[in-house]
């Protein structure tokens, strides 16, 4: 059983990354689209661009975490080396000069998803690395995501707190996120000494053939990054769209500090439940169900106005209690899978899978704002001006339809997924 507090020195460190990027994915886009001369289309592929160059990282970081030397902690060493580059790029992409082009915006945001790599994919092979049983490494993604979830509560709150809660200024609330980051970036370093990093890895002799092979063959593992895939670009498009959609559509900018936090609060009070409902129909089960409820609450989206806002806290009050499955139990089910390799393979990679996994999420991001900017540019939409009702209605479905959609081919991509509990612990038995 792991100690509250060894989860609570470990799981810190999500506090001050998910503030820094809910940061950049929600708050970042509709500050420079505002206060700059570029497009949403040159924002939207700007930030695809640093992205998916960025995915790049994630395999070599991935690969090398798993190849250092044990001597210092091969997953502390690279979060540590991570740390004052996330400051400095957080620093510099939060507080742009009048000056700042399209140059600027992608060398900064570039420098922070390279230095985010630098830690979060060691940080969370080092999470699948604190337990091998099947709930108790729930109990560690669950920690990590209320760590987590609870920094973004606290950045999404700054807007509200310094009336700056619509998308036509805030100048302020980056200043103040900026030195949050920093500050708890700084804490955050002192717990993680005091957190055990001496798991044993075995690697293949060609690590990347390897893992070339695990994505081309049909494995449990294609199978949850297919998935996750899907899930997270239904997840990313509303929120790159949140504040516009706020702003523009439901026309109450004042009150969009507000639906995050509540919406966020939700998500942080799910995590119990769905512990507990993991625990009694197992992971993959749970996670069925968390889409399906989503799915009912988006398909309202596109035809809410300003004399229907109301309803739109029902569906941040469900869509936020969804989203707590979505941040501990596929992360959970990713980390069984690195016993299910060393079962089936003789391999033990955390860092290959997790490096995988971020992959998976940058390129979901980077794809929804890819996506989701330039359909607004098409059909007519501009921040900061008046729209028509045309360009108003296609915010609002893409706002909705997509999330839909991508939601249930998730769905349909993880039927009948095979990792369950038994499966799982008849694996743990198998020599490896």
């Amino acid at each position: 059983m792991l100690s509250r507090r060894l989860l609570s020195d470990y799981s810190f460190l999500a506090f001050p990354l998910a503030a820094a990027f809910i940061t950049l994915q929600i708050i970042v886009p509709s500050h420079y689209a505002e206060k700059t001369t570029l497009s949403l289309s040159a924002i939207g592929a700007i930030m695809l661009i640093a992205r998916l160059w960025d995915t790049v990282t994630d395999p070599i970081v991935g690969y090398l975490s798993d190849l250092t030397p044990q001597r210092f902690g091969r997953r502390r060493v690279w979060i540590f080396t991570g740390l004052p580059f996330i400051s400095i790029s957080v620093y510099a992409l939060f507080n742009p000069p009048p000056s700042a082009d399209a140059g600027y915006v992608f060398l900064w945001t570039l420098a922070l998803y390279i230095s985010g790599t630098m830690a979060i994919v060691p940080f969370n092979a080092w999470g699948a690395e604190l337990t091998d049983d099947y709930n108790q490494r729930n109990r560690v993604t669950g920690s990590r995501a209320t760590f987590g979830l609870i920094g973004t509560l606290v950045a999404v709150s700054i807007p509200a707190a310094l009336g700056e809660a619509g998308s036509d200024n805030l100048s302020g609330t980056l200043q103040y996120i900026t030195w949050l980051v920093i500050i708890t970036l700084i804490i955050a370093f002192f717990f993680m000494l005091r957190v055990p990093d001496n798991n044993t890895i075995v690697l293949p002799a060609s690590q990347f053939k390897a893992a070339f092979n695990l994505i081309r063959q049909p494995t449990p593992l294609r199978k949850l990054l297919i998935c996750f895939l899907l899930n997270s670009m239904a997840n990313a498009i509303p929120a790159a769209l949140f504040l516009f959609y706020a702003t523009y559509v439901l026309k109450v900018p004042e009150q969009a500090g507000f639906f995050l936090f509540t919406y966020f609060i939700c998500s942080v009070i799910s995590i119990p439940l769905w512990l507990k409902f993991s625990k009694r129909f197992g992971k993959h089960r749970t996670w069925h169900w968390s889409i399906i409820i989503a799915c009912c609450f988006f398909m309202w989206t596109p035809f809410l106005t300003v004399e229907t806002y109301w309803i739109y806290w029902v569906v941040i009050v469900a869509t936020g209690f969804t989203t707590g499955c979505d941040l501990i139990i596929p992360a959970s089910m990713n980390g069984d899978l690195v016993e299910w390799d060393a079962a089936s393979s003789g391999y033990r990679r955390p860092g290959l899978f997790f490096a995988f996994w971020g992959m998976i999420t940058k390129l979901a991001y980077a794809l929804a704002i890819g996506i989701a900017f330039p359909f607004l540019d098409i059909f007519g939409f501009s921040a900061g001006e008046d729209n028509s009702t045309e360009a108003l209605f296609a915010l609002a479905c893409l706002y909705g339809i997509p999330t839909i959609l991508c939601k249930l081919g998730a769905l349909w991509s993880m039927w009948n997924y095979p990792i369950t509990e038994e499966e799982y612990n008849s694996l743990l038995m198998k020599p490896n």
